[in-house]
């Protein structure tokens, strides 16, 4: 009797549920062993929470809120989203470089399983981090005031934006080799994205060639539309943008998710 070779072609073009899952989980008992990728994504925002939101909360007013921690709290939960991309890159750089991704290739499995597999545990870790940020943030003072549905809602709306953004993490790790590279170019897109938006200062606070940046930067629109939702509103200025943060979360998220998502999967069959 002969074995049957089925050839990488051969594979489904769409990845099954059962083959997701199974490189999630291998994503996920990693880090039982190798616990500082929680670490690492929630330790900067714990830091800003508490420099910016504790120790010199007196010291920052903004118009139109009374309650400091509350008007940041957004922002830092979007710098733990971002904080993500880095390590989902490294992460996929590894699997590339080990020679994981050549022994994928050879099984009749789905060429965007691996990569979603990837992105689905490290969602999960994401939440998890951002389970830790809630804490401390109640600890701190934060509170939603719009009851249950919206502010789930607002949590749903952070596990959206954290899912395309790690998309963008997978793209890094299959397009760099260099881990140097890809820890800076990580940290970098976790530093500009947050810090230049309304997530810590108000549009007017900010120096006047900034403003139009921070008012266009899709963060602030998922900033302001979370605020929204947990009832830490404050005025997100004039324009487009604020003024219609819904559309701008739409497109630039659906934009960002098309071009990574289908960059990444051609990039893994051709490389």
């Amino acid at each position: 009797m002969t074995t049957l070779d089925i050839p990488p072609s051969a594979a489904p073009p769409l990845a099954s549920v059962t083959e997701v899952l199974a490189i999630a989980g291998r994503r996920l008992r990693r880090l039982r062993r190798n616990p500082g990728r929680l670490i690492g994504i929630t330790l900067n925002p714990l830091i800003t929470m508490v420099a910016l939101g504790y120790l010199f909360s007196s010291a920052i007013q903004i118009p139109g809120s009374t309650n400091y921690i509350e008007f940041i709290f957004a922002g830092v939960v979007m710098q733990g989203a971002l904080a993500a991309v880095g390590p989902t890159a490294i992460a996929v750089a590894l699997d590339v470089q080990g020679g994981l991704v050549d022994r994928f290739r050879s099984l009749p499995i789905s060429r965007s399983a691996v990569l979603i597999g990837h992105v689905i545990a490290d969602l999960l870790i994401s939440m998890i981090g951002l389970v830790i940020v809630v804490a401390f943030g109640l600890l701190f003072g934060w509170r939603p005031h719009n009851g249950v549905l919206p502010t789930l809602a607002g949590f749903g709306l952070v596990a959206v934006f954290t899912f395309t953004v790690l998309w963008l993490g997978v793209l890094l790790g299959m397009a760099m080799s260099n881990l140097e590279t890809i820890e800076s170019v990580g940290g970098l897109v976790a530093v500009v994205f947050s810090f230049l938006s309304t997530g810590f200062l108000s549009v007017d606070k900010l120096p006047g060639w900034i403003q139009p940046i921070a008012q266009w930067n899709p963060v602030s629109s998922v900033i302001s539309a979370c605020r929204d939702l947990w009832g830490n509103g404050a005025p997100s200025g004039s324009g487009f943008p604020a003024e219609n943060p819904s559309l701008v979360i739409l497109v630039s998220l659906g934009l960002l998710f098309l071009v990574t998502s289908v960059l990444s999967v051609r990039r893994y069959r051709n490389s």
